[in-house]
């Protein structure tokens, strides 16, 4: 057993040591808004064939205090056998982040690659027992690569690239 008390310095000075805010921390987690249409009941839950299903992901975040940030984490499936949709699920599910002693430079990446990826298990799980709920196998997504999806937002947001003329500009 060790003769050192919690708080005190290494080299056993007795000094104790500053405690410091960790850089993420989540303050809450929530459903902002939830639905779910099961729209051709109960001829959707006789399918002989699996329905095909696309997913949309989206990641939002805004400042909502000083140092303090609401992330949304937006996810949309629709499922269709044929023509015929079986289900829609739409999620937004959100979390407030405090971030502290962070450079400006990687806010931005924190609060759209490193929140939605704490927030993902949460949303999965609810999106999962909701097309159970409804009748249909659990939709288990797959985990989403968020740093991806973080730079292929940031080519969307990128201007376009003017076609050089081949002469400098004048002024």
């Amino acid at each position: 057993m060790s003769d050192q008390s919690a708080g005190a310095t290494p080299d056993g000075a007795g000094q104790p040591r500053p405690t410091q805010q960790p850089p993420l921390t989540v303050n809450a987690q929530y459903v902002k808004d939830f639905s779910f249409e099961n729209p051709n009941a109960p001829n959707s839950l006789t399918l002989r064939q699996a329905p095909q299903i696309a997913v949309n992901v989206d990641v939002k975040a805004r400042p909502i205090a000083e140092s303090a940030y609401e992330v949304l984490l937006v996810i949309g499936a629709e499922a269709k056998h044929e023509s015929q949709v079986a289900f829609v699920v739409e999620l937004t599910y959100g979390g407030v982040f405090t971030l502290s002693g962070i450079p400006e430079e990687h806010i931005r990446p924190i609060l759209l690659i490193e929140c939605p990826r704490l927030l993902f298990p949460f949303a999965r799980a609810i999106l999962s027992e909701a097309t159970r709920d409804g009748g249909f196998p659990p939709l288990s997504l797959q985990p989403i690569d968020f740093a991806q999806l973080y730079r292929q937002q940031l080519q969307q947001q990128a201007p376009p690239l003017q076609p050089s003329t081949g002469s400098p500009p004048t002024s």
